[in-house]
């Protein structure tokens, strides 16, 4: 049975991280709709991406590094653990994974991300269906808000089988939807007519229409499940984060250490 946990003491907490997550959602929405953009209007736009990341952990106190900690504990990897990153963007994670005294190398598609990474961990220019990486080479994979971007969700999968040791973690932190009914209609609201018009004022709108598209292009959980045992994993278990804000997929590669 796959174990679905919500965080979170109460419906009033929720509420109130989920008032500090506007600006956070707004950020993490504005990256993902930049890397739907193409060609050198992602690489133009990018570091405009990572100046609002860098504001975004402060005006939403610091909400969005709270899941990334939690996403990195969620590995459960002893100090030194070799942690590959994936869609690192700017680094927010790389910085996480050094701090806990791991091991990280970032990879993204993007070279305009990957330009605008100041973190001075190793980095390189990668697609995740063709990871730059031997086999069982890697304790751990972590990957912010990029499972929609993502074309084949199982391909990836699969590399991430092929890449992470027998024992190894992953720990996969995407956007979702809260499941109690005012906070969802708040929600969609932000997420599908705000974050667009805001990100259409400031780039392409046709980039941001694919946001709302692309909360729905995510399977169900239990498909999710069946994707990562189908990779190797085993352990797979899905964890909401603040209510439903986000979401946390964690299982651990099959085979002993």
């Amino acid at each position: 049975m796959l174990d679905w946990t919500v965080a979170g003491p109460s419906f009033l907490t929720a509420a109130v991280e989920w008032v500090e997550a506007f600006t956070i959602v707004l950020a993490v929405s504005l990256s993902i709709g930049w890397r739907a953009a193409s060609g050198a209007a992602l690489a133009a736009l990018a570091v405009l991406a990572a100046m609002t990341a860098a504001t975004g952990g402060v005006l939403g106190l610091g909400l969005d590094i709270r899941w990334r900690k939690q996403s990195v504990e969620a590995l459960a990897l002893p100090v030194t653990s070799r942690v590959l990153d994936i869609a690192c963007g700017t680094g927010d994670f790389l910085r996480i994974l050094r701090s806990e005294g791991l091991r990280p190398m970032g990879l993204d598609l993007s070279w305009g991300m990957l330009a605008a990474n100041r973190t001075g961990e190793p980095v390189a220019q990668a697609d995740v269906s063709a990871l730059p990486v031997a086999d069982g080479s890697v304790d751990g994979i972590t990957c912010g808000y990029a499972l929609r971007n993502f074309t084949d969700l199982r391909s990836a999968f699969s590399e991430l089988g092929r890449v992470v040791r027998p024992g190894g973690r992953i720990s996969l932190l995407e956007v979702a939807e809260p499941e109690h009914a005012l906070l969802l209609m708040g929600h969609r609201t932000w997420f599908r007519h705000v974050v667009p018009v805001i990100g259409g004022l400031l780039s392409d709108s046709a980039a941001y229409r694919y946001l709302p598209k692309s909360t729905a292009y995510l399977p169900p959980t239990t498909e999710l499940r069946s994707m990562l045992q189908d990779a190797g994993f085993s352990s797979v278990n899905r964890r909401a984060l603040s209510g439903g804000l986000s979401q946390l997929i964690t299982a651990t590669r099959i085979g002993r250490p």
